[in-house]
């Protein structure tokens, strides 16, 4: 697994790995099951404080992403199926992220969104 963190983004780090794991979980890149690093190596990994990381985690279990099992770790839990609202909430909520990384504000943000969209199904008509 391999995140990411942009230490002059506007965002949280506990945010970006929040947002990179529950990415991959939703998308498949991590399946259920798959067991996540250890708060403290992960940290490590990253060269940030265990307490960041250990809040990712936190959000993550309490959206059910992801679930840990005490001294066994932290695993994906079984994510909605493909073309469910909790993917397209994902992929909004990991947009949101990297528009804020890149400075956007929400009016530009959405108008990115909209502007795309309009994009698409212009080309699938």
């Amino acid at each position: 697994m391999i995140l990411r963190i942009e230490p002059d983004s506007h965002v949280p780090p506990y945010e970006q790995i929040r947002s990179q794991i529950a990415t991959m979980a939703v998308s498949g890149v991590l399946r259920e099951g798959s067991r996540l690093p250890a708060i403290r190596q992960l940290a490590s990994d990253l060269g940030l404080a265990g307490g960041t990381v250990a809040r990712a985690y936190r959000e993550l279990e309490q959206e059910g992403v992801i679930v840990t099992r005490g001294r066994h770790g932290t695993f994906i839990r079984k994510v909605p199926s493909r073309g469910g609202g909790g993917e397209l909430e994902a992929a909004a909520r990991s947009f949101a992220v990297r528009a804020a990384q890149l400075g956007a504000d929400q009016a530009r943000a959405v108008e990115s969104i909209r502007r795309a969209l309009e994009s698409v199904t212009a080309s699938t008509e």
